[in-house]
């Protein structure tokens, strides 16, 4: 199936910003890559700053629509907490990668005001999330040791980014799931 050519800018943005980061890809590299002109990139998005802007809420509207699934398909805290846990180890590309966020967050002083907005919001939208996921796996006694859910949230994003950022650092995956662990270990059966 053919994509138009905006998506493919999308998706080869996200690819590249993803491995290298918001200063590791400029408007040349996509034109080469999707076999364009680099001046038609200019017609789908004027800067560097209107792309990033439009893969993050891109990036934001699929996160949330995976985290409804997740909702939808797993009953329990602790599975809905595994499977968060899995989807941000599975964004690691076997150490190759990181989600757009955490790799956009590693080029804080370059970004425009409007991505670190769009950074925020995605942030916050997780944090929620995860406020609710905690809660939920203390009523149901599926998540061990929930005292405050919101503060416990507040610290499981950081933690899930840091074990990333720790993974592909040595493009190690282990070092991911070692990050996690004493998070995992909280879990009761995740099914």
């Amino acid at each position: 199936m053919r994509i138009d050519t905006k998506t493919a800018l999308l998706n080869s943005a996200e690819q590249a910003a993803r491995r290298r980061g918001f200063d590791g890809f400029s408007y040349a590299d996509l034109a080469e890559d999707v076999g364009i002109r680099k001046a038609s990139i200019h017609h789908h998005f004027p800067t560097k700053a209107a792309l990033s802007v439009a893969l993050m809420q891109r990036y934001a509207a699929e996160i949330r629509q995976a985290l409804s699934a997740i909702d939808t398909t797993h009953p329990s805290g602790c599975a809905r907490l595994a499977a968060l846990i899995d989807h941000y180890r599975g964004a690691l590309n076997g150490g190759k990668s990181l989600c757009l966020c955490v790799s956009f967050s590693t080029s804080r002083d370059s970004l425009p005001a409007d991505v670190i907005t769009e950074i925020r919001s995605f942030r916050q939208m997780v944090i929620g999330w995860l406020t609710q996921t905690f809660e939920l796996g203390r009523s149901d006694g599926t998540i061990a040791g929930v005292t405050m859910p919101d503060k416990e949230a507040a610290a499981t994003l950081p933690l899930l980014e840091g074990a990333q950022l720790t993974a592909r650092a040595q493009e190690n995956l282990d070092l991911f799931e070692n990050g996690v662990q004493l998070l995992r270990q909280r879990l009761a059966n995740p099914s």
